[in-house]
């Protein structure tokens, strides 16, 4: 048989081998102590930091009203306008007054030089001089005035156009298309996505050490995972009635999940513990048995069921009950329960 053949031959029959003949790797991990944060988880509401009501800052009559209530609203959009006739006309007169005050200071001053020159030349009087030299402060004085008008009447048109400070949703309107505004008329308020807190209420025996240790974690409640913070403000006095510290914990900008008047549990670090842990990864949840596969000394692998507790950071998992210090356990349970099946069954 010629070696080409042979080599066909041994490739088709790896080639119809069933998939399960050939196992992934295997990984261990060693069950040990470690000292982690002690924790106590609470109840908080998110709330957004930046919530604004804007107001009119000029008068007239409302014309546009791109947004409407629970819209999201981009920054810098348009929210509002106002008709803007009056604030235009107005803005056009003093435009054309600063020209006109600019135009007589430019003569002012060519008849104060004309002066200074003809009266070295005893060819004007000191008098005339000294006229021509208050026209030209009366001039400066005038443009100023001018100038100081254009700037108002131009604010005041810019302020016909109301954008949004932030990106953001617009959570209550109070005017509509068609109404008369004065200065100082709320015409709505937003609120940010983009950075959030969340407003804790927690025991007074626990406020000293969570101000001591200054870190906390937010469970996210779309996949359930944990968001760090160590931005957090607790306030320096109790609520009278419920004699409970508030505690105001900073999320990082940008969007989690969260929205505000959401509900979330928050971890708070109140001093240090030892832990009996393990990767959550390696824990296995069937139904109402949880369990892991074990290592055996002489090599042969088991299902054990464990109690395990709550999750904590690092991605471990603390084991109250069901392992010992040192005890190897798989990394991957999925592959450890294909590899338990080829291998025939062994459980504790």
């Amino acid at each position: 048989m010629s070696q080409v053949r042979i080599f066909a031959l041994a490739a088709a029959l790896l080639v119809s081998l069933p998939a399960a003949a050939v196992t992934p790797e295997l990984r261990f991990t060693d069950v040990r102590y470690q000292v982690l944060a002690d924790e106590q988880r609470f109840d908080g509401v998110v709330e957004a930091v930046h919530r604004s009501t804007l107001s009119a800052q000029t008068a007239g009559e409302i014309i546009e009203l791109p947004f409407d209530v629970n819209d999201y609203v981009p920054k810098g959009a348009v929210v509002l306008r106002i008709d803007d006739t009056k604030q235009k006309a107005r803005l056009d007169k003093a435009i054309a007054n600063e020209a006109k005050a600019q135009a007589v200071l430019t003569e002012a001053e060519s008849s104060y030089r004309r002066n200074q020159r003809l009266i070295k030349e005893n060819a004007v009087s000191k008098s005339r001089l000294d006229k021509s030299e208050a026209n030209l402060k009366s001039a400066r004085a005038q443009l100023e005035l001018a100038r100081a008008t254009a700037k108002e009447a131009r604010e005041q048109w810019e302020y016909t156009v109301v954008h949004a400070p932030f990106a953001g949703v617009m959570v209550e309107r109070f005017v509509e298309v068609g109404e008369q505004v004065q200065i100082g008329t709320k015409l709505g308020t937003g609120l940010s996505l983009e950075k959030l807190r969340i407003q804790v209420q927690v025991p007074a025996h626990y406020a000293q050490r969570i101000r001591a240790t200054q870190h906390s974690r937010v469970q996210l409640p779309d996949n359930g995972a944990w968001l760090a913070s160590d931005d957090m403000t607790l306030f320096p006095y109790a609520d009278p009635e419920s004699h409970s510290f508030t505690v105001r914990v900073q999320l990082p900008p940008g969007q989690h999940g969260l929205f505000p008047g959401m509900l979330v549990k928050v971890a708070f670090a109140v001093g240090k513990t030892r832990h009996l842990v393990v990767p959550s990864q390696a824990v296995v949840h069937r139904s109402e048995v949880t369990g892991v596969y074990v290592q055996s000394a002489d090599g042969t692998l088991h299902f054990r069921q464990v109690r395990a507790g709550r999750e904590v950071e690092g991605k471990l998992t603390e084991v109250l009950a069901g392992l010992e210090q040192g005890e190897r356990i798989a990394l991957d349970p999925v592959v450890a329960g294909i590899a338990l099946k080829q291998r025939g069954p062994h459980h504790e």
